[in-house]
């Protein structure tokens, strides 16, 4: 009966005009944002956070959610016209769906990813309306030996993640903690790292950071790559996107299983979209009658990975708003933006802050209703935006950088550390290594060491107080686990190729 309440209040909060309207306009920039190639979800969430500075913590977490729940649609729409993913979730979705479009079927692939990400989303936000509460209780028995090991547990689940190079993520992970340790000692109170500079002093800010990573950086990035992208074109009308009979029936166990994939997938720290969508590609076509022709136009390799992609997005808040451990790196900025309106995401955010929490679920719901109407009714102009030369798209994109990083303060600092970062960005992609796992480190950092040095203090036996606690000890195993099996695998590795190397 609680659940029905507590939804019945969260339906009160998202129907009002304003936040109806909040949603709406997020869904659509969200698609936009979404659509235009190297600019994903994690990069529109990190510049439209500044204006939600002026919201209540409610209406600003709706606008970031439904932009969160757009753009991984809005991705789809490249890949499957022009063969460049939106973002990378949108990946697998090349491989079939760019095919399905030569063959003269854009739109029957543009329509199972819109009923795909809509039975997925809606499924993900009832998991997420169930579990959540329910891991929210269990976590209230953590003490700071607990969260730090839950923290230790997420830093490395990331860094094993991300990037092909297990070490080039433990690199980018232990740069991020770096950068977190700048600033005034939580505990003495010094500063430490600042070399002087005054505005070091404060720590180095989390929005510069994301915007010029995520946004200038893909900038820089895609610059290099600005080609001539051919559109294909074809009839994107509502006749065009439906679905044949034949089509429906090869796609729907693929649209539940990556549903369900997707969103497990997606609670666990790190992982994310595009973990799941990978791994719901790969299970399709084991699972398949007709593994042969995936990569050849096959619709169950848009179905799978789609639904995937938007259940890991519903799945990835399970751990934010419960544990306060971002899911991915789109949920890592919006940890971010929680903190910045004085909002400590984890157990106790059900309890203090129902309005806030059951809202964003019910606008989920909404979310997921008004993407349908717009997915299917708005693809033809989708298509023509995608008509814009890059080169206006970049410029544009760079003045919602510079413009997002001087509204957090007003001060040309935060718009130099976004300029900074946005080459250091640049960089990493370049050289391979992960910005995702830098920003989740600056972001974790702080409450890692937080716990850590709680934990030590109200210990009398040093590090063994992670492991004479049960929960503790199990997650801070977990995150050795995490840290050997690379290690093990790469061992592994070296040993067959010498094995096979001629004497």
């Amino acid at each position: 009966m609680d659940l029905f309440a507590n939804l019945a209040l969260g339906f009160g909060v998202a129907l009002t005009p304003m936040n109806v309207l909040l949603a709406v306009a997020g869904v659509i920039m969200g698609t936009l944002i979404g659509a235009l190639p190297g600019v994903g979800p994690a990069s529109g969430v990190a510049l439209l956070l500044p204006l939600t500075f002026g919201m209540s913590p409610t209406s600003g977490i709706i606008l970031l959610s439904a932009l969160y729940a757009g753009s991984m649609y809005g991705g789809t729409i490249t890949s499957v016209l022009i063969n460049t993913p939106g973002e990378s979730a949108s990946v697998v979705t090349c491989i079939d769906g760019y095919q399905m479009a030569l063959q003269g079927r854009a739109g029957p692939a543009l329509g199972v990813a819109a009923f795909g990400s809509f039975v997925a989303g809606t499924a993900g936000v009832v998991l997420l309306m169930t579990m959540s509460p329910l891991l929210a209780k269990w976590a209230l028995s953590f003490g700071p030996p607990e969260t730090f090991a839950l923290m230790l547990l997420g830093l490395t689940t990331v860094t094993g993640l991300t990037g092909d190079d297990a070490l080039k993520g433990y690199i980018s992970m232990v740069l991020g903690l770096m950068l977190a340790m700048v600033g005034f000692d939580i505990v003495s109170g010094d500063a430490r790292y600042a070399f002087g500079i005054n505005e070091m002093a404060d720590g180095v800010d989390f929005l510069p950071v994301a915007i010029g990573l995520f946004g200038f950086g893909e900038v820089l990035a895609g610059a290099e790559g600005a080609a001539k992208m051919e559109i294909l074109h074809a009839k994107y009308g509502l006749r065009d996107v439906m679905l044949t009979a034949t089509d429906w029936a090869r796609s729907r166990w693929p649209i539940v299983r990556g549903t369900f994939l997707g969103f497990f997938i997606g609670v666990l720290p790190g992982a994310g979209p595009t973990i799941a969508s990978f791994l719901s590609y790969t299970l399709e076509k084991k699972v398949s009658r007709h593994p042969e022709e995936f990569g050849h136009g096959a619709i169950e390799g848009v179905a799978g990975p789609e639904s995937a992609n938007n259940a890991a997005s519903a799945g990835a808040m399970v751990p934010m708003l419960t544990l306060g451990i971002p899911g991915s790196a789109t949920t890592a900025v919006m940890l971010g933006g929680l903190m910045m309106w004085g909002l400590r995401p984890g157990p106790l955010l059900f309890e203090k802050n129902p309005d806030f929490v059951w809202g964003l679920i019910a606008s989920l719901y909404l979310a997921n209703v008004l993407l349908l109407i717009l997915n299917i009714g708005f693809i033809p102009p989708f298509e023509r935006a995608l008509r814009l030369p890059y080169t206006i798209l970049m410029a544009l994109i760079i003045v919602f950088c510079v413009t997002g990083a001087y509204a957090q303060s007003n001060k040309l600092w935060d718009v130099g550390q976004m300029l900074v970062f946005g080459v250091l960005g640049y960089l990493m992609r370049k050289l391979g290594y992960s910005p995702a796992a830098l920003v989740l480190a600056l972001v974790l950092g702080p409450l890692a060491e937080r716990a850590l040095r709680q934990s030590l203090i109200i210990s009398d036996s040093g590090l063994m107080i992670f492991f004479t606690r049960p929960i503790s000890a199990v997650l801070v195993i977990a995150a050795l686990a995490a840290v050997a099996v690379p290690l093990v695998r790469a061992l592994t590795d070296a040993l067959r190729r010498r094995a096979v190397v001629p004497a």
